[in-house]
């Protein structure tokens, strides 16, 4: 299994290369990351700059979308109800054994 690095991390990891001098392999061996994960890393970063490693975005789309579902259901129900309202309202003494 690989290890997920947050991007403060790797964000921290570029610019310790980037200011160093040293190689991407020394710095990866000191932090104890692959060759090619910093060189990715690298690459992006300067591609990107700090909008660079904004994360899978999994979780918070899911979570997103079962918001908005919720929301969708929420709306329905508030409608239906006050329909029902409006309704009852407009029916003075149906429904009541007066």
């Amino acid at each position: 299994m690989s290890q997920k690095y947050n991007k403060d991390f790797k964000i921290s990891a570029v610019k310790l290369y980037l200011q160093s001098g040293k190689s991407i392999e020394s710095i990866a061996q000191d932090l104890g990351v692959s060759r090619a994960s910093l060189g990715k890393w690298v690459t992006q970063y300067k591609r990107e700059g700090d909008k660079s490693f904004p994360g899978s975005g999994h979780v918070v789309d899911e979570e997103l979308r079962a918001l908005k579902r919720e929301l969708q259901l929420v709306k329905q129900e508030r409608d239906i109800l006050k329909k029902a309202v409006a309704i009852f309202s407009a029916l003075p003494g149906k429904g009541t054994n007066s």
